[in-house]
């Protein structure tokens, strides 16, 4: 009887054992089983791509992902910060760098690693303009006979296809057009981006003359492709607003477009971060060329932006880079054990 009583016992704990394996096994495969992400972005829909390969990768680790809310990037910096949302897939630094500062920076905010590396800005012209006239630095549009031939609607100032309000480069733009003099000759007309800029390719288009502001990645160099169509303005110095006022923005082959280049990093909320390790290894170690988001984006503008056209985009990445995501989820998976 007393053989039978052990027997049962250690059939009983080892399959308690058994159990536990299995439950562990479980925790590793998906440690966010359980816990909800709510993910951010600006109303730049080009950033769907980038984001979604996050909350895809998320997904697998388990978590509860929430469809992505829209939220311009000061506001979506402090929501971060204060939890009410969970990350960030397009934080520009250094050009958030003040938004980053206001939410609480280090002590709210986690952001480890280089999601996008190399990122450009500036101001460009189209190439026959700039041929024709010898335009190559910003600081000549002072010339009000220069700065007429970008002139859109007859006020006799050039017309600059800028930045939406409260981006960023809203800001950068707005403290150049002080600090090279370019008040009385230069109009910066804000607004919706996409907009601006599809009116700006149609001008081009019509033969006149453009005078804008881009990014890279992004899918206008695609379009409006710099060296051929379109080039670069210099500036004729560093001057940035802030903490920046300082920084030197040229670039190593000594260009200087009037901003630094960017990396576009994963912020998360800080707390949660930290309570997740799974997803803050993520964070860390994703990383995506700016050729593949440029490449995304140009598809977009050429007509396959629904929603489900950029989950199929998404959804092709992963296909295509399958062993580097793999990597990615088991790297993230052993940060959890």
């Amino acid at each position: 009887m007393k053989l039978h009583k052990l027997k049962r016992k250690l059939q009983l704990s080892a399959a308690a054992a058994a159990l536990c394996v299995v439950a562990t096994t479980q925790a590793a495969e998906l440690p966010g089983e359980g816990v909800e992400v709510q993910p951010l972005k600006s109303s730049i829909a080009e950033e769907t791509f980038q984001t979604l390969l996050v909350m895809k990768a998320l997904e697998k680790l388990g978590y509860d992902v929430k469809p992505i809310k829209e939220i311009e990037y000061a506001t979506g910096h402090i929501a971060i910060a204060n939890g009410d949302a969970t990350f960030l897939a397009d934080h520009w630094d250094p050009l958030h760098v003040d938004f980053y500062n206001k939410a609480g920076g280090d002590e709210k905010l986690y952001r480890e690693g280089v999601y996008s590396d190399g990122a450009l800005q500036g101001y460009l012209i189209d190439k026959k303009t700039a041929d024709k006239h010898g335009i190559k630095n910003i600081d000549q549009l002072k010339d009000p006979e220069i700065a007429k031939l970008f002139d859109s609607n007859g006020d006799g100032k050039a017309d600059l296809a800028g930045c939406n309000p409260g981006w960023g480069c809203e800001k950068v733009i707005e403290h150049h057009l002080d600090a090279y003099g370019l008040r009385d000759t230069v109009v910066h007309n804000q607004g919706a981006y996409g907009a601006i800029i599809a009116d700006t390719i149609a001008r081009y288009n019509q033969g006149d003359s453009i005078f804008y502001y881009t990014w890279t990645p992004y899918w206008v160099s695609g379009v409006l492709v710099p060296n051929q169509d379109v080039v670069w303005l210099q500036v004729p110095f560093s001057s940035l607003p802030g903490a920046r006022t300082d920084v030197d923005t040229s670039l190593p082959d000594g260009s200087n477009y009037g901003f630094q280049a960017n990396t576009q990093r994963i912020i998360a909320n800080r707390e949660w971060a930290e309570a997740n390790p799974a997803a803050a290894k993520l964070f860390s170690i994703m990383e995506l060329s700016n050729n593949d988001i440029s490449a995304q984006n140009l598809r977009m503008r050429d007509g396959e932006k629904t929603a489900a056209a950029i989950e199929r985009h998404a959804d092709a990445w992963i296909k295509t880079h399958q062993a580097t995501f793999d990597g990615w989820i088991a790297e993230a998976r052993k940060a959890a054990m």
